[in-house]
């Protein structure tokens, strides 16, 4: 995602999927236990999925959905394009916590492209942290994204992923460690390595490594991510197995 800095300017079983070895990360961050991917939304313009898919992306989180009344125009051509192609993909929805309560916008997500299949090319859909407090405290940022989570979960019957960096994660809901037993933890950090995890992370699921990728398909620069572990355990993932 572009939100760090474009924006700033404009479940048990689920992570029982997740590979748990030691992770050496070198500059260049590829990992012989990872898998590439993906985020994009409107900002990428029309993306042909298929050069993306045979240039070895085999999953991509979508923007679908902000605060309570956004949609984003290139939703259903990446959902479904992707899809076709045989990408992995989930929707995301990026949190405005002023806006309402966790559960609307939740529903909001869920009603508009994010609810969940077991077809082996969906993701639990993420819930994108990053754009400030949003004037919450922290006992109350705490309660908004529990809201959501729950929601989500009643809607979908999985827990969403948590997109967000160490530093939002501290300042805003002060080191809570609440989630991490039944969200995936999509790390954000442009860097050589994940670094530090939020409390409680025992490890990260998904890491956004760069946000100045190339990816053929995609005109321009491209977030890029990994998933921490192979193929086959992502389609677990999918699949809630």
């Amino acid at each position: 995602m572009k939100h760090l800095a474009r924006r700033a300017l404009a479940t048990a079983a689920a992570l029982a999927c997740t590979t748990l070895g030691v992770v050496v990360v070198s500059a260049a961050p590829a990992q012989a236990a990872t898998t590439p991917g993906i985020d994009v939304s409107h900002y990428q313009g029309a993306i042909n999925w298929t050069s993306v898919r045979n240039a070895g992306i085999r999953f991509a989180f979508i923007k679908a959905t902000e605060g309570t009344s956004y949609l984003d125009p290139r939703f259903a051509a990446n959902y479904v394009g992707a899809y076709n192609a045989g990408v992995i993909r989930g929707a995301y929805h990026f949190a405005r916590p002023a806006a309402s309560s966790g559960a609307v916008q939740a529903n909001f997500l869920a009603d508009h492209g994010g609810a969940w299949s077991a077809d082996s090319r969906t993701l639990p859909a993420a819930l994108d942290l990053e754009a400030g407090c949003a004037g919450l405290s922290q006992s109350a940022m705490r309660s908004w994204i529990q809201s959501f989570l729950n929601q989500y979960r009643a809607r979908t019957g999985r827990y969403a992923v948590i997109y967000t960096t160490t530093s939002w994660w501290s300042s805003c809901t002060g080191n809570w460690t609440g989630p991490w037993s039944t969200s995936p933890l999509w790390i954000a950090r442009w860097a050589s390595s994940p670094g530090t995890l939020p409390a409680g992370a025992p490890f990260w699921s998904f890491w956004q490594y760069t946000s100045s990728g190339s990816v053929p398909g995609v005109s321009g620069a491209v977030d890029r991510d990994y998933w921490n572990g192979t193929v086959d355990r992502l389609i677990h993932l999918a699949n809630n197995t």
